[in-house]
C-alpha cells in the first residue's frame, strides 16, 4: 500500500503575549496545556501545546509567542484559518460562551456545515463545527468545558496561494489526498474518506499578494505519519516533485520533516510518537517547563530568559 498522511497532527502558530495566549486556550476554549516547552530552533521562545488530555494527534494547536513581532498579513502562501470540532448540539454553548467572554462570533455556511467562525485575542483565525467522526480523543476533566462540549480536535485548516494547480498536485499524488468538492471559491481535500480531521481547504487567487509570518499567523501545519520509515518514504516523494525537504529532525515527542509546499505554506510531516507523556506523567503534562535533553545541559539560562507563566488548574 502506497504511504499517505493520515490528516492533520498538528497546526503551530505565532502569539503574541505568552500568558494571554496560555489563558485564552485553556479558560476559554478548555484545552489542556500538554506541553510546556521551547521554540527548539530559537531557545529564548516558548513553545506550548494545547490539546486533549492525551495530547492526541489531531488535537494539538501549539504556538510559538513572540509578542515583538508584527500581525501576520494574510495571503498567498499562508495559512489563515484552524476549525475545530464540537460534539453535536453543542453550538449553542460555545456561541453563548464565546460572547461571554467578550468574542465577536460569526455564522458561515460552507460545505454544507454549519460554521462559528472567530478570531482568538491575537487575531489568529478560529472556527467550530459540530461533528461526530469517530477519532482520537480523551476529554480533559480538569477543563472548564464540561467533557461533552469539549473540542473534540483539529476538523480542518484552511490556507491560501496564488496558483492551485501544483498545491494541488502535491496533495493528491503526493500526500494521497483527493478532491472533494468546491464551494465559494474553496477547494475542499480529503485523506483516508475525508472524516474530521482529514480535511484541507485552499483558495486560489492570482492577485493574492504575499502573505507573512507574526503575531495572529499560522507558522506550518504538520500531517500525520506512523513512523519514521512512513515518514522517510513521503520524504522521498516530495523530493521528486523538485521541492526541498528538510533532513529528518528529532523533535524528542515525535520526528520531523519540513518542506514549503508549491504556494508557500511551510507543511512538516510529524510521526504519531513516541508522544508527550515520554517524560513527564501523563497526570502532571504541562505543569512545568519540559526541555529535550540535548537542552537540559543550559536550562538555568533558558529559563532565566523566559517569561514567567501563571498555570491554573481547576
Amino acid at each position: 500500500m502506497k504511504a499517505n498522511v493520515h490528516g492533520l497532527h498538528h497546526i503551530t502558530a505565532i502569539a503574541g503575549d505568552p500568558q494571554e495566549n496560555l489563558d485564552f486556550y485553556t479558560k476559554v476554549m478548555g484545552l489542556r496545556l500538554v506541553k510546556k516547552s521551547i521554540n527548539q530552533d530559537a531557545p529564548d521562545t516558548y513553545h506550548l501545546f494545547f490539546a486533549d488530555r492525551d495530547g492526541n494527534p489531531g488535537t494539538d494547536l501549539t504556538f510559538f509567542p513572540w509578542p515583538a513581532m508584527g500581525p501576520a498579513k494574510t495571503g498567498a502562501g499562508m495559512a489563515n484559518e484552524v476549525i475545530f470540532a464540537i460534539p453535536n448540539g453543542s453550538m449553542p454553548y460555545w456561541q453563548e460562551r464565546l460572547q461571554e467572554h467578550g468574542i465577536s462570533v460569526r455564522e458561515e455556511v460552507r460545505f454544507g456545515e454549519q460554521h462559528l467562525v472567530f478570531s482568538d485575542p491575537h487575531g489568529l483565525g478560529l472556527a467550530l463545527t459540530e461533528n461526530e467522526d469517530a477519532r482520537d480523543f480523551a476529554a480533559w476533566e480538569r477543563s472548564p468545558v464540561p467533557a461533552a462540549k469539549q473540542l473534540r480536535g483539529m476538523h480542518n485548516v484552511r490556507f491560501q496561494v496564488r496558483e492551485l494547480k501544483y498545491t494541488e498536485m502535491l496533495l493528491t499524488e503526493g500526500l494521497g489526498y483527493t478532491r472533494i468538492s468546491e464551494d465559494d471559491g474553496w477547494v475542499r481535500f480529503g485523506v483516508e474518506g475525508g472524516t474530521s480531521g482529514k480535511l484541507i481547504e485552499v483558495h486560489a487567487d492570482a492577485s493574492l499578494g504575499l502573505g507573512r509570518w507574526g503575531t495572529g499567523g499560522i507558522h506550518h501545519l504538520a500531517w500525520r505519519v506512523k513512523d519514521s520509515e512512513e515518514e522517510m518514504t513521503i520524504r522521498n516523494r516530495v523530493l521528486q516533485f523538485g521541492l526541498s525537504p528538510s533532513p529528518q529532525i528529532d523533535r524528542f515527542w515525535f520526528k520531523s520533516v519540513y518542506f514549503k509546499e508549491p504556494g508557500g505554506v511551510l507543511f512538516e510531516l510529524a510521526t504519531d510518537g513516541p508522544g508527550f507523556d515520554r517524560d513527564e506523567d501523563p497526570d502532571k503534562l504541562g505543569e512545568t517547563l519540559i526541555l529535550p535533553p540535548w537542552y537540559e545541559p543550559k536550562r538555568d539560562l533558558i529559563e532565566a530568559g523566559l517569561p514567567p507563566l501563571k498555570y491554573e488548574l481547576s
